[in-house]
């Protein structure tokens, strides 16, 4: 992991399309700006585990039911 170091109004760059900016801090809170393209997705990290964790379920059911079809089809012959 690289841990860097910023003070209120410096930021970080990543690659050439995305800007993490220290808008505010306030006791232990770090209040952060994003500036990126709008095709990339950002997410609070507890947002984006919930949104995987509903992307597998959903694989799953799709996948069971895609099995469920598949066998229902086969024993009809």
């Amino acid at each position: 992991m690289l841990v860097l170091t910023r003070k209120k109004n410096e930021s970080i760059k990543i690659n050439d399309d995305v800007e993490v900016k220290i808008i505010s801090i306030d006791g232990d809170q770090v209040k952060l700006g994003i500036e990126a393209p709008r095709h990339i997705d950002i997410h609070r990290k507890e947002i984006f585990d919930a949104i995987q964790t509903e992307n597998k379920a959903a694989a799953l059911t799709s996948v069971e039911m895609l099995r469920k079809l598949t066998d229902y089809n086969s024993s009809e012959k």
